[in-house]
């Protein structure tokens, strides 16, 4: 069995790495290059940097600090925000991405995951799906969680599933930033129905969550930002927990 993967995320506006709640009423969080340094010398598993507001300000995300957060770790490393075409997937593999995340350009054109995968492989196009739980269930959302459309959660997934993405990463709108446990039910619902890994996103406020995304949510990954980037919980402190309750991590 694979070994599960802890992910910190650096969601990044105007050069800064900031976090909120239910994608709202964001604070500042530090500087994302030193803070990509620290995960990777902490133990981190991979990285994950969103630069969250370009595709809602119609731009491509800023390759220059991508630069410079790839030159301090040594840790896969993904990369999203504003990709909508190939040539922004090279220019960010070339500023030293692995992966790319791409969310509101492949809902809109989801050709752009068959076009990712057949130039670069699988392994390189992450699929994130925001979704909000409401009383239709669980629909997907646009330009950082600001745009409703008429898809589901589990039928996108499955979609991207089917055209070559080599990971979902499943942002809980209603969970982000709430620090009250991963969407553990509809994360369970997403592992067992697709054949690519799963990558749980918003919720974690204590330990035991990451253990709950891992065994009841079925996650093969789990991400978080605020109680990494806050000091709530260290990263090497988490895997040995996490490697005490029997939960297969490397340390």
């Amino acid at each position: 069995m694979l070994a599960k993967r802890i992910i910190p995320c650096l969601d990044v506006k105007d050069g800064q790495t900031v976090k909120g709640t239910n994608f709202l009423n964001l604070r500042h969080a530090g500087d994302p290059v030193e803070l990509g340094r620290a995960y990777s010398e902490q133990g981190a598993d991979e990285l994950v940097f969103l630069d969250i507001t370009a595709s809602h300000e119609g731009r491509k995300t800023f390759a220059q600090i991508v630069q410079r957060v790839a030159a301090e770790i040594s840790i896969p490393f993904t990369v999203g925000g504003g990709i909508s075409e190939l040539s922004d997937v090279e220019r960010l593999l070339a500023a030293g991405a692995d992966k790319v995340s791409v969310n509101s350009a492949a809902l809109r054109r989801p050709g752009l995951i068959d076009e990712i995968v057949r130039h670069f492989g699988s392994q390189v196009c992450v699929v994130a799906i925001d979704a909000r739980l409401d009383e239709a269930g669980w629909t997907c959302y646009l330009n950082g969680g600001r745009v409703p459309t008429q898809r589901g959660l589990f039928e996108w997934a499955r979609e991207a599933n089917d055209r070559g993405a080599g990971e979902i990463l499943f942002t809980s709108m209603n969970h982000d930033g709430v620090k009250t446990g991963f969407a553990c039910e509809a994360l369970a619902r997403l592992a067992t129905s697709l054949t690519i890994p799963v990558i749980a996103s918003g919720g974690a406020g204590q330990m035991s969550h990451f253990r709950d995304a891992f065994t009841l949510g079925q996650a093969d990954a789990a991400l978080a930002a605020s109680v990494f980037h806050f000091g709530e919980i260290g990263i090497k402190d988490l895997k040995t927990y996490l490697r005490n309750d029997d939960i297969n991590i490397r340390l």
